[in-house]
């Protein structure tokens, strides 16, 4: 279903709840989605010291600078821009259609993969992102247009619904590439899987449970830019530790409010998570980066 002004917010809802997705063509201006790739390129010459991030040369051309990554996790933290983009009109009134009134944010990760980079297999995100209530949801931003050409989403619709989280072993689909863990032992198939194709500026929202994967870029020239917000309602305790890059809390307080209220806004908030690059170690990142506390009212 693509979400369009002619949909009612239950139609949003009631589509999103059946199928675990929710498309939003074009609803992020397009000068906004330039913002978006002028921060995104910035970040990856160096803004905000990330790193292993290679500043390069002054001379050095857009597309010479984002083919050496893939993903950097956390960009929130260094640019006000991408931060902001978090509370963004288009997306909040949808997330407050699928989730509630009050949504927070606990992670951002900044998608370039160009020509030839690696996809990822199926999989979920709530099995790397523990939740209590099944509200998590990603919102994935389209920086350029993304088809199955250049490595785009794939969902399999309903796989959410049963509130499984099916176990992860080494990836067997030669389409995609390098070092990548892939669900397994779910009762779906290859033929029930919906490509998702959409223009810069489209918006597509899925379920924590959702399964769903994307191949290998295998355009000559094309990136797949994209911003994933991770959200949920602020209502639930989140007890995450990111993948052990911390002591595990009943409740994660390094988090942005989306939109709404903080039911548990007498906790203060906490400086846990650091920018890093997908690949990573959990041990490189706890020697690398301080945990500091930050109470807020």
């Amino acid at each position: 279903m693509r979400a369009t002004p002619s949909k009612t917010k239950t139609e949003h809802d009631t589509f999103y709840r059946k199928n675990g997705y929710l498309i939003a063509d074009e609803v992020i201006p397009r000068a906004d989605i330039e913002v978006l790739r002028k921060e995104a390129l910035a970040v990856f010459q160096g803004k905000g010291g990330v790193r292993g991030v290679i500043p390069g040369s002054p001379e050095e051309s857009e597309t010479e600078t984002l083919k050496r990554y893939l993903c950097m996790h956390y960009p929130h933290k260094i640019s006000e821009h991408l931060c902001d983009f978090t509370r963004h009109p288009a997306i909040v009134e949808i997330l407050q259609s699928i989730i509630g009134p009050n949504v927070k944010c606990m992670q951002t990760m900044l998608f370039v993969k160009g020509p030839g980079n690696r996809g990822q297999g199926w999989h979920q995100d709530e099995h790397f992102i523990a939740t209590r209530d099944r509200s998590l949801c990603g919102v994935w931003v389209a920086m350029d247009d993304a088809d199955q050409e250049n490595g785009g989403l794939w969902v399999m619709p309903g796989s959410h619904k049963p509130g499984v989280l099916w176990p992860m072993a080494p990836n067997q689909d030669s389409r995609i590439s390098g070092p990548t863990q892939s669900a397994i032992g779910f009762p779906y198939t290859e033929a029930e899987a919906v490509p998702v194709e959409v223009k810069a500026g489209s918006v597509v929202f899925f379920n924590g449970y959702l399964l769903h994967r994307s191949l290998d870029n295998c355009s000559t020239d094309r990136f797949r830019r994209a911003l994933v917000i991770h959200v949920m309602s602020a209502e639930s305790l989140l007890p995450w530790n990111c993948g052990g890059r911390f002591e595990l809390k009943d409740d994660m307080r390094d988090i942005v409010m989306v939109c709404g209220e903080d039911p548990y806004a007498d906790k203060g908030t906490e400086q846990l998570l650091h920018p890093f690059l997908r690949g990573e170690s959990p041990d490189d990142y706890s020697k690398s980066h301080a945990t500091t506390t930050e109470q807020t009212s």
